[in-house]
């Protein structure tokens, strides 16, 4: 087991329960999970090893939202999606922690930028040619927002929501989206040797926080004000893409 110190796990066990709700409640929190993952471990051992807590809270999302997902929306994404993942593979392969560093704070930097973005965004997806547009766009960032940091929530609902799905739409869609994409990077970040057994150890012990939050996220959703949360959220998440760009 590694000795991360008492701030060190602290941290990692705030990132646990952010996931479980991130998933179950409240979408785009997660980057906060990030930033606390790639300041306390390895930046490249940081996205193997979340990237097995995302799953697991991915099940919950999937079994909560499962017969709202829009899955036209998720295969017109596709190709887009993958071509952005094989741009994160390539990247990871040639890159040292230190600059997989530097770009996961920039890739939290960017998210946050679109999550301000959306919030005054006025067009819509309309038409078949602006959703192939929307898709290739979005998909192919969303692609390797993913494979880099698990980072595209952001990105992702900002699609989403263009497409003006209904809540449930939303929230079944994006829980599909994630647990497939999320399954079909385990390969892909083994063989880069991202998933650690050290990683896999931290993973079990934080576990048991991410079922908690995620079971416990819908309840804790009905009763906290979502703006004074979103903007929580987007503090921390620039306060922890500052540090790493800094550390």
């Amino acid at each position: 087991m590694p000795d991360l110190g008492v701030l060190g796990w602290a941290a990692l066990a705030v990132a646990a329960l952010v996931i479980g709700m991130s998933k179950t409640a409240l979408p785009g929190a997660g980057t906060v999970a990030v930033a606390l993952f790639a300041a306390v471990l390895p930046a490249k051992q940081s996205t193997g090893t979340i990237l097995l807590l995302l799953i697991l809270a991915d099940v919950f999302a999937v079994v909560a939202y499962r017969r709202h997902a829009d899955f036209r929306a998720l295969l017109r994404l596709a190709p887009a999606v993958i071509v952005g993942m094989l741009a994160g593979i390539a990247f990871l392969a040639v890159s040292d922690d230190h600059l997989v560093r530097i770009v996961i704070a920039g890739i939290l930097l960017l998210v946050i930028a679109i999550t301000l973005l959306r919030r005054h965004m006025r067009r819509v997806v309309e038409g078949e040619g602006s959703h192939r547009v929307a898709a290739g766009v979005y998909g192919t960032l969303g692609g390797f927002t993913t494979m880099v940091a698990n980072a595209a929530g952001p990105v992702m609902s900002m699609y989403f929501l263009a497409a003006r799905f209904s809540v449930k739409e939303f929230l079944g869609t994006a829980a599909w989206f994630f647990a497939i994409v999320n399954v079909a990077k385990v390969p892909f970040l083994v063989g880069l040797g991202m998933i650690t057994p050290t990683g896999l150890l931290i993973d079990a012990v934080l576990a048991p926080l991410v079922i908690v939050s995620a079971l416990a996220g819908r309840w804790v959703a009905s009763r906290i004000d979502q703006t004074v949360f979103e903007r929580l959220v987007i503090a921390l998440t620039v306060a922890g893409a500052i540090y790493l760009l800094v550390a």
